[in-house]
């Protein structure tokens, strides 16, 4: 019974693999908008109407809950489809809320006043939309107070994986890295806020040092869905087969997807 996986590109695959590790028995249909990635410097309708389109596709492929494993989605898209466009049985969840979850030790079902926590200053390395958008800090403000949020947006450094470019890739991540250290010299935490960044996540972890604690977000998004279909089984759709689709060339974007994971990953037209 299939959950769906929608990213602009190829970095949702982090979070694919980390659900298949631990949900080995869920299939998963993964949908990535290659042809239209990355979302990053796209303006807010643009990105909702992208989303929109390629979760109904993962709901046509029988999926009845859908995770936007792509942080620019979830920052611009995911508040006004809950709102307004998630069909009746349906659900899409975004990937902000283990992730804060994790970083204010407080579960997402708890309710009460915000508090200080023990994490006080925080570096925020994202796509240019995420944050504009501002969303990881409206939601920590909801469960945390005290937090400096220091934001660093990270041009290039998706193109840069999508082209299989490490060389490059590695070079804009210590150039982000040093462009935050600059505005906050010593960050408690420092959020990859890009489902892409994980791939890099050793490369971050060496610029800013190791007294420094770096959330990714696969391991957290795949432990609080476990959960999640714990409490909801009723979410796991009617489709029966994994399958990998993409809007994007399928032979190039299979090449690249078993680059990722370093397995044959075999992309269809989506």
């Amino acid at each position: 019974m299939a959950v769906g996986i929608f990213d602009s590109g190829l970095g949702g695959l982090t979070v694919l693999d980390a659900v298949s590790k631990r949900l080995p028995d869920l299939p998963l249909v993964y949908l990535g908008d290659s042809a239209h990635a990355p979302y990053g410097v796209r303006d807010s309708d643009d990105i909702y109407e992208l989303t929109t389109q390629a979760t109904q596709r993962l709901f046509d492929a029988g999926c009845d809950l859908v995770i936007l494993a792509c942080n620019t989605a979830s920052a611009a898209a995911l508040r006004r489809m809950q709102e307004g466009w998630v069909p009746k049985g349906k659900r899409v969840l975004g990937v902000f809320v283990p992730l804060i979850e994790a970083l204010t030790e407080r579960q997402w079902g708890d309710n009460s006043p915000p508090r200080e926590v023990d994490i006080k200053h925080v570096a925020l390395f994202a796509t240019p939309a995420t944050v504009s958008s501002r969303a990881f800090q409206r939601e920590l403000a909801f469960r945390a107070i005290g937090v400096d949020v220091e934001a660093q947006a990270c041009g290039g450094v998706v193109d840069a994986i999508e082209d299989g470019d490490m060389i490059l890739a590695e070079a804009l991540v210590k150039s982000h890295v040093d462009a935050l250290k600059r505005k906050m010299p010593d960050p408690d935490a420092a959020v990859l806020g890009c489902t892409h960044y994980p791939l890099m996540e050793a490369e971050f972890q060496a610029a800013l040092g190791p007294q420094v604690k770096v959330f990714s977000q696969a391991n957290l998004v795949a432990e609080s869905l476990a959960d999640y279909l714990t409490r909801r089984p009723e979410m796991v759709g009617p489709g029966t087969e994994s399958m990998f689709l993409t809007t994007g060339d399928p032979a190039r974007v299979s090449a690249r997807a078993t680059q990722f994971l370093r397995r044959p990953i075999t992309f269809a037209a989506a």
